[in-house]
């Protein structure tokens, strides 16, 4: 829950100020809406996410199987953007606060607010540097500071609401604002509902929530199909943080809006952005004031860490297996090395603002929250639980209107989101096209049938193998591809050889696991194997009967009819398209042994 709550808890140092300078004296009342979506809306959403994606891959996978093939990966790429826009300026809007809470302290000399960019870049690679050092690090860290944190939080909160309590004219002085500036209720009501969307970010943490869920102990039973134990602690870490922050958000955003005057919010002021310290200082004096400085900024520097947690078990899981991201991708070193680069790039560009920040921030968190929404909604459809789908939709369009109204107020978030996408895109379809020829089975495994099917075409070690499209299966069909090959190829050897089918199952998976089945068809020998790509699997298949049976193989094929370029196309996207030399060009990298390379013959 701490991992989770450097990004949920930390938004505090922050979450405040904006209420305030969004809704002014509405401030309370628009976080009462904001806590009734939390509990109502967010909450159960994330406790069906972490039933049905058990392994910490979230809304994301959800999706990913509901909407198969190359339309879900694109899917899944352009959520991997926005996903990349939150824990990414997570990153770097909290070291960018973590900045601010550095020079506003008045004990901090003034010539260092000259120096915001090169302090949050500190900032940032501090945090590189930590979890290059490891994982349990940063978890036993994250405890510290969290527990630290709301501890402090508590006491400014507590003596803060004392303070209002022993002064009642600050009540009525809240309250003579807020029913001057709008005299009925629903109209409070209304500007309640229509200011939510600005204080989105405090939902920012459910999505990290579940995706820590491959930290929390597995129960005594739980089995990797049922992780019963698992799903059950995530539930418990969503409720319990959810509580944790309402509370806070709540009481905070009444201490905050009827003790600070309103011009300090504004930019420029005191308490813009960091109102709880603006009290802290005030009520509880400059030494606990700047005790609160100091453990402010560490858990907003630390905030990063639950962010990069978050793209450390995202992209590895997504992107390698895609064939989208380089094999580096997959270690966890390199790809912090990587995303410290790219959160110093976004620090420079927005030169540390935090505002300039936020609309990206809410952004990416309402997209993903609206996608879990929708994938839970789609989810319960299918299993015919119309009710509850009916449900989830409504929630589903609270988000989507959250989503809408933030991007229409805040353009800004989008323009940075889809600077993500389009490189998130880019770069996936450059290194898809670049590892198109990979041998891309990670296993082939021959059943019974398949090597008894094996075992009667071997002569000589040695084995000739007919590549076959099982689109056209009849004898007359068999017999005169045999016959072709046996016309235009010296063969030698055996005079039966077997034929070999791959059929396409979903082209736009990369990584897979191969199972080669035997049957007698007209009787020929016939190997079936389904596949993402047929040139890539007869090469694997070829490979694993060299290493497996010690024989080598001879593999046969016709030319393909059409132009390479687009048969190249074909081959990258539906697994198909110019089969001969393609195949040929996967053993050439596969095996740079020309001796013990498997033959492939055209005609």
């Amino acid at each position: 829950m701490c991992l989770s709550g450097l990004d949920y808890f930390s938004t505090l140092g922050y979450q405040p100020a904006i209420a305030a300078l969004a809704a002014g004296a509405v401030a309370p009342l628009a976080t009462v809406v904001l806590i009734l979506i939390t509990v109502f809306g967010a909450l159960p959403v994330y406790r069906m996410v972490a039933k049905a994606s058990p392994n910490g891959m979230g809304s994301i996978a959800m999706l990913e199987r509901l909407l198969p093939a190359w339309w879900g990966k694109l899917l899944v790429l352009v959520l991997l953007g926005f996903a990349a826009t939150d824990f990414m300026i997570t990153t770097t809007l909290s070291a960018a606060d973590a900045t601010a809470h550095i020079v506003e302290n008045p004990l901090v000399p003034e010539v260092f607010d000259d120096h915001r960019v090169a302090i949050t870049l500190v900032l940032i690679g501090g945090l590189v540097l930590l979890f290059l050092g490891g994982f349990n690090e940063v978890i036993k860290l994250a405890m510290g500071l969290v527990g630290i944190f709301l501890a402090f939080n508590a006491v400014v909160i507590v003596v803060s609401l004392a303070h209002i309590a022993a002064n009642a004219h600050y009540v009525s002085d809240w309250w003579s604002v807020l029913t001057t500036a709008h005299p009925d209720v629903m109209s409070i009501l209304l500007i309640a509902l229509v200011v939510f969307p600005k204080l989105a970010l405090g939902l920012s943490g459910f999505e990290t929530g579940v995706a820590v869920m491959p930290q929390i102990k597995s129960g005594p039973h739980d089995t990797e199909a049922n992780p019963a134990g698992r799903i059950a602690g995530t539930r418990r870490l969503l409720g319990t943080a959810a509580l944790i922050m309402s509370t806070f958000l709540l009481t905070s955003s009444v201490a905050t809006t009827m003790l600070i005057p309103a011009e300090e919010f504004e930019e420029g002021g005191s308490a813009n952005g960091r109102a709880l310290a603006y009290l802290a200082h005030d009520l509880l004096g400059e030494g606990f004031g700047s005790a609160y400085d100091i453990i402010t900024i560490a858990i907003l520097w630390f905030a990063g860490a639950s962010a990069i947690a978050g793209l450390l078990n995202l992209i590895p899981r997504y992107l390698p297996r895609y064939g989208m991201a380089p094999q580096w991708a997959a270690a966890t070193r390199p790809l912090v090395l990587f995303l410290g680069a790219v959160a110093a790039v976004v620090t420079i560009v927005f030169r540390a603002d935090v505002t300039a920040q936020g609309g990206a921030y809410a952004t990416g968190v309402l997209v993903l929250i609206t996608s879990a929404a929708f994938a839970v909604t789609l989810q319960q459809r299918r299993n015919g639980r119309r009710r509850s789908a009916f449900g989830f939709g409504a929630i589903t369009l609270v988000f989507l209107y959250t989503l809408i109204a933030n991007c229409i107020e805040r353009p800004d978030g989008l323009k940075v989101a889809a600077f993500f996408i389009v490189g998130i895109v880019a770069v996936s379809l450059a290194s898809r096209f670049r590892r198109s020829t990979e041998v891309r089975a990670t296993s082939v495994t021959f059943t019974e049938s398949a090597l008894e099917v094996l075992a009667s075409g071997e002569h000589e070690r040695q084995v000739q193998i007919i590549a076959h499209e099982p689109n056209r299966m009849t004898a007359a069909r068999y017999r005169h591809k045999r016959e072709h090959v046996l016309a235009s190829n010296t063969m030698g050897g055996t005079r039966n050889p077997l034929f070999l089918e791959v059929k396409v199952d979903d082209s736009s998976e990369f990584t897979e696991e191969l199972t080669v089945r035997g049957v007698h068809r007209h009787g020929f020998g016939v190997l079936e194997v389904k596949a993402s790509s047929v040139p890539t699997a007869i090469a694997a298949v070829l490979l694993a009967i060299r290493d497996q049976r010690h024989v080598m193989p001879h593999v046969y094929f016709r030319w393909t009819e059409g132009a390479p370029v687009r048969n190249f196309v074909r081959f990258v996207f539906l697994g198909q398209g110019e089969i001969a030399p393609l195949t040929r060009e996967v053993l050439r990298e596969a095996e740079p042994d020309v001796t013990r390379r498997p033959w492939v013959h055209v005609s």
